[in-house]
């Protein structure tokens, strides 16, 4: 008798997730006015779909802390406070640090670091296409991908949602004029101290970068 070999089942995308991802990315990448109150009837009607996948989407958005209910009126886009800003970075600041050491001590080659040259080098091409939207998206799979390449699986899913309010931000940060590519200077210098397996060095350079896209970020809300 014939063995059978199990194969993963190719999981079909639903509305709900079609519906859950298209209104995220909306508000992560301004999509959605800041001030803008909607409700799942709107945004029912604009997606062409039923109410239903809209309530569940919304539901999970507000658990996520990237909506906010409007009590009778909706939901809105939540606003980061200054105080949230630097809780935010503080604990971002705190992860990452431990998240670039690990991946030294880890880490069997440095060939392993090519998948980090090769999202900056995406990003490089997004700031020639003006593409600010692809931008932020390769930042936060540069963050994401260190955290992978670390092993920390828990940490992954606390960074995944800071980085969701950090993406509320991060387009304000890099409509400052130089910083996507500083950004990228700041991301080569991560690289180069991780291949060297300098550690007082990648700390250096993660928390100065960190600490130049919080600045920025207040810059531009002074402007």
């Amino acid at each position: 008798m014939e063995e059978i070999q199990l194969k993963p089942i190719q999981k079909e995308t639903t509305t709900q997730d079609k519906v859950y991802n298209q209104i995220k990315k909306s508000i992560l990448f301004g999509g959605f006015s800041r001030d803008e109150i909607f409700t799942e009837v709107q945004l029912a009607e604009i997606l062409n779909t039923s109410r239903t996948p809209v309530r569940a989407a919304i539901q999970d958005l507000v658990k996520e802390g990237l909506l906010v209910w409007i009590p009778r009126k909706g939901v809105t886009i939540r606003k980061i406070t200054v105080e949230e800003e630097d809780e935010i970075f503080l604990l971002r600041s705190t992860i990452e640090v431990q998240v670039v050491k690990k991946v030294i001590t880890v880490m069997k080659s440095p060939k392993e670091l090519q998948i980090l040259k090769i999202i900056v080098s995406k990003q490089e091409e997004a700031v020639k296409n003006d593409d600010a939207v692809k931008f932020i998206e390769l930042d936060h799979e540069f963050h994401i991908t260190l955290t992978r390449l670390a092993n920390f699986s828990i940490i992954e899913q606390v960074l995944q949602n800071l980085h969701n309010l950090t993406q509320l931000m991060g387009l304000r940060a890099v409509k400052k004029q130089g910083r996507a590519q500083d950004v990228i200077k700041e991301h080569y210098q991560i690289i180069q101290a991780l291949e060297e397996q300098n550690s007082d060095l990648v700390e250096k350079y993660i928390l100065d970068h960190l600490n130049n896209t919080k600045e920025t970020l207040f810059y531009v809300d002074q402007t």
